[in-house]
């Protein structure tokens, strides 16, 4: 841990970081992100080691428990400390993961509230995971995760004693807080909840990061609701429309005259569709810049309209980590 985790406890640290999250990023923190910080700030050190073993650590917002007033460096904005390059505005990291940027952030449709915690590895080309309804969830389901691969070295020989006993002993933490009631462990754990297909959810609308997108108006693909899409097709699609400048230009024509005709769910798919294809075109950002804040303004989302022109403003900032330590 970065610092005192008791200081994850303190009320008055806690008021003045949700504070600071609903001025700057205009979200109200949920309370499964209070039984989160109960649990960081409950761990002994066998659980802080199995926390380690997991190579999960705070991150992103939880960095102002360090200093709740902290600037940013001059010139950035507070809201992209912790926003990786695909991170849509939706998301708020809080946690990372280690291995290939993996990250988690909290979801927040409206840019008010929170919706669940999203996930995703940066640096490959995965999806973002919505399956998480809360952040001991998602903790929960890496202990699993790693008591299965752990399970498996102790089958091939491998003495994995000392790290299983640290696990279990941050399960038990956890599930004081949440999730208690899954009795499940390891492999049988994540055939329980993780494996899973999703349902398909007819409230949200098929984009390419595979995090669908909250809106209830008509789509130019007339795309099929979150989880109904072939990925592979879809994905396919959208890269070859997206590498053919005039078919990209028309597209973005059309999401424009629909956002002005009163419906712009067509600039919020494809806003965000091209966000998450960027990778550095500057067709493609300036696009998902442009119809991401026209989106998010007309579908009453202010505060997400804002972080999606501060990003677009620092996406090519070679460092995450905007925040000046005084």
């Amino acid at each position: 841990m970065a610092m005192d985790i008791e200081r994850y406890g303190d009320p008055a640290a806690r008021e003045a970081v949700a504070r600071r999250v609903a001025v700057a990023w205009g979200l109200e923190l949920p309370v499964s992100f209070f039984r989160f910080l109960d649990l960081l700030a409950s761990l002994g050190p066998a659980e802080r080691r199995a926390l380690r073993d997991l190579e999960l650590a705070p991150f992103g917002v939880l960095d102002l428990f360090d200093d709740p007033a902290a600037p940013p460096r001059d010139g950035l904005d507070i809201r992209v400390h912790g926003r990786y390059y695909r991170d849509p505005p939706e998301f708020l990291t809080f946690l990372h993961g280690g291995t290939d940027g993996l990250h988690f952030g909290l979801w927040s449709d409206d840019g008010r509230t929170c919706a669940g915690v999203g996930s995703y590895y940066t640096h490959d080309g995965g999806g973002i995971e919505r399956r998480h309804t809360t952040p001991l969830e998602a903790v929960r389901a890496r202990i699993e995760w790693a008591q299965r691969d752990l399970a498996d070295m102790v089958a091939d020989g491998e003495d994995a004693s000392m790290r299983l006993e640290d696990l279990g002993q941050l399960r038990t933490a956890l599930t004081r807080f949440e999730t208690g009631e899954r009795t499940e462990t390891g492999l049988a754990y994540s055939q329980a909840y993780e494996y899973r297909r999703p349902p398909v959810d007819p409230t949200r609308i098929t984009t390419l990061d595979g995090a669908g997108a909250q809106a209830s108006g008509a789509t130019a693909l007339d795309r099929p609701p979150h989880n109904a899409a072939d990925e592979y097709r879809f994905g396919t699609f959208l890269e070859e429309l997206f590498a053919d400048g005039p078919a990209l230009r028309a597209a973005r024509e059309e999401a424009v005259r629909r956002a002005a005709a009163g419906d712009p769910t067509e600039a919020l798919v494809l806003g965000r569709d091209l966000h998450r294809a960027s990778y550095g075109e500057p067709e493609r950002k300036a696009y998902a810049g442009e119809l991401l804040a026209l989106a998010y303004r007309a579908l009453d989302r202010p505060a997400l309209a804002e972080i999606a022109q501060a990003h677009h403003r620092h996406r090519s900032a070679a460092d995450v980590n905007v925040l000046r330590r005084r």
